[in-house]
C-alpha cells in the first residue's frame, strides 16, 4: 500500500473558494481512482490560500485484475452459412483487443450471440496516476482567469505542481509546469523545499511556517482568540462564516487585538460590526455585561514579529472607515424620513417597471390585501401600511450608499430615531428576510407580511415584463424570493393560493391606477407554476417521497400552504395498512372524473341502484364538514369513503348509454374529485 500526494500551487485564491474547491478536488480524484479500479483507503485534503492538496492513503500498488463477458452481434450476423467470420465479428473482436479465436456463442432468449470473456491484468498505479492531471484541469470555479499567452482558465495562475507516489515523482504537466517534488513555504517566513516522500508533506511545510491542515489552523485561531478574550475579560463572538473566511486567508495565523477611539461607540452597533466584520474581517468584542468595547481582533498571516506595527496599521485603516461612518451617520440625521421618501421618486426599481416609489405603492396595496386575508388586527394593519409607505427610504441615505449591506438595518435604526413605531421599524429591517435559501425568517407578523408583499411584487412585476428566470439565469434572484415566500407561508401557516391572489392583486392595482402600463395578466400561469416548482424544492428538503411530491405539485390550484399540508398528511399515512386501497379508490375517481368533468348539479331521481344513493349521501356528508385547507379530518373523511366508492364502481357503469344518466354519474364523481384534489393528483401516488 502506498501514499500519493498531489498539490496544486497557486496565487492567492479568494477565501470563499478554497474549501469547496479542495472538497471538489477530493471528490473528483476519488471518482477517478474508482473508475480506474485503483483501490485506496481514504483521501485527506489540505488547503491554504495558495494550495489545494489531496493525500491518498492506502493506495493499491496496481489496478485490480478484472474479468468481464462482453456481448457482441448475433451469430447469424457474425458468421455466414459456411462458418466464415463477417467483418462485424472481426471488427468487434479487434475493438476489444482480441481475435475471432476468442469468440464463444451463448444463447439469450432463444438467439445465439457472440461473447468474449475478457481478462485484464491491472496496470501499476504509477501508470494510472498521471491521468489525474485531467482532474486538476477539470476543477470548476465560480470565476476564472487567464494568464500569460495561454487560453487555459483557472481560479488563479498555477505556479507549481507536486506529484509524489511515496518517494517517486509521478510525471504530469499542465501548460509549462511540470510536476515534481518541490513545494513552496510561507511567502515571507519560509522557503521552497523538496519533499523526500509524500508522507512528509504536513510536517515539512510546518517547518516552513505553513499549516496545511485547515482544521488545525482553525483550531489554532480559536485558541489564540480565546486567550485574547481571557486576557482582556472580553466576550468574543466567533462568527462561523467569518472564522472560515479568515482561516482561508492565512497560512500561519497569529491573532492580535487592537483598540480604536471610544468616541466611535456612539455609532450604531450594526455599523461598527459591519465596518469590522464585513469590511476588515475583524472579530468584535463585548464586556462581561454584553456591551460592545472599543476593540477588534484580527488574524495576521505571519508570526509575532513586529506585531505592534501590524496593529497600528490595522487601527489606522479601521479608524478611517469609522470616521466615514460617523460622518454619514451625522449627515443622515439632518434629514427626515419624508425627505428620504421623496428622493425615491428619482430612484429606479427597474427601467422596464418603474420607480422605487411606484413599487412601494404597489407593495402597500398587496400588503393591505394580505392583512385582510390573514385577519390582521386593524392597529397592526395600519402599522403594516405605514411600513410599506416608507420601507425603502434608507436606500438613499449616505450610510447605505457607503455600506450597502446595511440596507434595512439602517432603516430600522433611523426609523426608531425618527420616532416611528418599533413594529414599523422592525418590519423595515425584516422585509429583506430571508436573505438566503436557509436564512432567518422575519420574527414579527407585520415584518412577515411586508416581506411577502415586497417579494411578490418583484416576482409579478418582472414576469409582467417577461424578465423570467431561465435555466441558471436568474439575475434578480426571483427564485430565492419565491422560495422565501414559500418558507414564510409554511412557517406561519398562511393560506396562499397564488392564482387567486394574483387576480385580487391585479384587480386592486387596476382600481388604484397602479398598473404602470404593465401587462400583469399575461404570465399569471407562469407565476403560479414558478411557485409550484418552489414548493417542490421546499418539500424535497424533507422526508417526502417523490411520488407524493409529484401528487401535490400537480394539484389543480397552487395553494402553497395547502400543498405543503397535503404532502405532510399523505406522508404521515403512507405506511398505514389501508393506504393502498384508499389511494386506489380515490385515484379511480380522479381518472374518470378528470377526463370528463361535469360541473352540474346531481339529480338523485336518475339514480338506478342503491350504491349511487349511498355514495351521494356519503359525499354530501363529507362536503358539509370539509375544511377549506387539507387537514387530518379531511383525509380521514375521504379515507372513510373507500368502501362506498369500491361498491359504487362494482355496481355502477359510469359511461351508461343514456346520456342523462352518464352525465349525472360524472357530475357525482366530479364533485368528489374536487374534494380529493385538495390532496393533489392522487393518481401519482405509487402503492404496492
Amino acid at each position: 500500500m502506498a501514499t500519493y500526494l498531489l498539490e496544486i500551487g497557486l496565487e492567492d485564491m479568494p477565501a470563499h473558494v478554497v474549501t469547496p474547491s479542495v472538497n471538489q478536488f477530493a471528490q473528483k480524484a476519488g471518482k477517478f481512482l474508482k473508475d480506474n479500479h485503483l483501490d485506496y483507503e481514504t483521501i485527506n485534503t489540505y488547503s491554504t490560500p495558495r494550495r489545494l492538496t489531496i493525500e491518498v492513503l492506502g493506495l493499491a500498488d496496481k489496478q485490480a485484475d478484472t474479468e468481464e463477458d462482453v456481448k457482441g452481434p448475433a451469430k447469424k450476423i457474425a458468421q455466414d452459412a459456411d462458418g466464415n467470420w463477417s467483418k462485424a465479428a472481426i471488427g468487434f473482436t479487434r475493438g476489444q483487443g482480441m481475435t475471432v479465436d476468442d469468440i464463444e456463442f451463448r444463447e439469450l432468449k432463444g438467439v445465439e450471440y457472440v461473447y468474449l470473456h475478457k481478462q485484464t491484468a491491472g496496470k501499476p498505479a504509477a501508470e494510472i496516476l498521471p491521468g489525474l492531471i485531467d482532474v486538476v484541469k477539470g476543477l470548476t470555479f465560480p470565476t476564472r482567469m487567464k494568464w500569460g499567452n495561454y487560453d487555459f482558465e483557472y481560479i488563479r495562475p498555477i505556479h507549481w505542481l507536486v506529484s509524489l507516489l511515496d518517494d517517486q515523482v509521478v510525471p504530469m504537466q499542465l501548460l509549462d509546469i511540470k510536476a515534481g517534488r518541490r513545494t513552496e513555504g510561507h511567502r515571507f517566513l519560509g522557503h521552497a523545499i523538496d519533499l523526500k516522500q509524500a508522507g512528509d508533506y504536513v510536517e515539512a511545510l510546518r517547518g516552513e511556517k505553513v499549516l496545511v491542515d485547515a482544521a488545525e489552523r482553525k483550531a489554532l485561531i480559536r485558541q489564540q482568540i480565546a486567550q485574547i478574550a481571557t486576557d482582556n475579560h472580553w466576550k468574543i463572538d466567533l462568527d462561523a462564516d467569518l472564522l472560515e473566511e479568515v482561516n482561508n486567508l492565512v497560512e500561519w495565523p497569529t491573532a492580535f487585538a487592537g483598540r480604536f477611539d471610544q468616541k466611535y461607540l456612539d455609532i450604531p452597533e450594526p455599523v461598527l460590526i459591519t465596518s469590522m466584520k464585513d469590511n476588515q474581517r475583524y472579530f468584535y468584542a463585548r464586556d462581561a455585561d454584553g456591551k460592545m468595547v472599543n476593540a477588534f481582533i484580527g488574524v495576521r498571516n505571519g508570526n509575532t514579529e513586529h506585531l505592534d506595527n501590524v496593529i497600528r496599521g490595522n487601527v489606522k485603516v479601521l479608524t478611517a472607515r469609522l470616521e466615514d461612518a460617523a460622518f454619514f451617520y451625522a449627515e443622515d440625521q439632518k434629514k427626515t424620513i419624508a425627505q428620504f421618501v421623496e428622493r425615491l421618486k428619482t430612484v429606479s426599481f427597474h427601467d422596464k417597471i418603474g420607480s422605487m416609489t411606484e413599487k412601494m405603492a404597489r407593495v402597500g396595496t398587496i400588503a393591505g390585501l394580505l392583512a385582510d386575508h390573514v385577519g390582521l388586527a386593524e392597529a397592526d394593519k395600519q402599522k403594516l401600511l405605514r411600513a410599506a409607505a416608507i420601507y425603502k427610504f434608507d436606500l438613499v441615505s449616505a450610510m447605505v450608499g457607503e455600506f450597502a449591506e446595511l440596507q434595512g438595518v439602517m432603516g430600522e435604526v433611523y426609523a426608531k430615531l425618527a420616532g416611528e413605531d418599533p413594529v414599523v421599524a422592525q418590519a423595515i429591517r425584516e422585509h429583506y428576510e430571508p436573505i438566503s435559501a436557509d436564512g432567518a425568517l422575519p420574527e414579527s407578523e407585520v415584518g412577515t407580511l411586508l416581506a411577502i408583499a415586497d417579494k411578490l411584487d418583484s416576482i409579478m412585476s418582472f414576469f409582467a415584463v417577461d424578465l423570467i428566470p431561465t435555466g441558471s439565469n436568474d439575475p434578480y434572484a426571483l427564485r430565492r424570493q419565491a422560495y422565501g415566500i414559500v418558507r414564510m407561508v409554511a412557517a406561519n401557516h398562511i393560506g396562499f393560493d397564488i392564482s387567486a391572489l394574483q387576480k385580487q392583486v391585479v384587480a386592486k392595482l387596476t382600481q388604484n391606477d397602479q398598473l404602470a402600463g404593465l401587462d400583469w395578466e399575461k404570465n399569471q400561469t407562469a407565476v403560479a407554476d414558478f411557485f409550484r416548482d418552489r414548493v417542490g424544492q421546499f418539500l424535497s428538503t424533507g422526508k417526502i417521497r417523490h411520488d407524493i411530491l409529484d401528487a401535490v405539485q400537480n394539484a389543480p390550484t397552487v395553494d402553497v400552504e395547502g400543498m405543503i399540508a397535503a404532502a405532510k398528511i399523505l406522508t404521515a399515512h403512507q405506511d398505514d395498512a389501508d393506504f393502498k386501497p384508499t389511494m386506489e379508490a380515490l385515484g379511480r375517481v380522479l381518472r374518470i372524473a378528470d377526463k370528463s368533468p361535469q360541473n352540474v348539479a346531481v339529480d338523485v331521481s336518475l339514480f338506478e341502484n342503491s350504491t349511487e344513493k349511498s355514495l351521494h349521501d356519503a359525499v354530501s356528508a363529507v362536503k358539509a364538514h370539509f375544511d377549506a385547507q387539507p387537514s387530518e379530518a379531511n383525509y380521514q373523511a375521504l379515507r372513510g369513503l373507500t368502501d362506498v366508492i369500491t361498491d359504487y364502481f362494482t355496481e355502477t357503469m359510469i359511461m351508461a348509454d343514456d346520456e342523462r344518466v352518464r352525465t349525472n354519474r360524472l357530475a357525482e364523481l366530479t364533485g368528489l374529485a374536487n374534494l380529493i384534489h385538495q390532496f393533489g393528483d392522487i393518481t401519482a401516488v405509487i402503492v404496492k
